[in-house]
């Protein structure tokens, strides 16, 4: 199964292939999973969860003190 690219529309026959062999361009194979979607996604989310993780961290600190 061969799929073409959707910047210059020529087949792919390497399945395995994340950038055209024509135009270099992304095959946007990347995004399709769980992991590729948080990649992609707002990173303003991920950074509002390492801060909170970090303030967590420093309030057990205190705690146990």
């Amino acid at each position: 199964m061969s799929t073409t690219c959707p910047h210059c529309k020529n087949p792919i026959e390497d399945e395995e292939a994340l950038l055209c062999h024509f135009c270099g361009e992304s095959l946007q194979k990347a995004s399709s999973g769980a992991l590729g979607k948080l990649r992609y996604a707002n990173n303003s989310i991920l950074w509002i969860f390492i801060i909170l993780m970090i303030i967590f961290g420093f309030v057990m600190v205190f705690i146990q003190k």
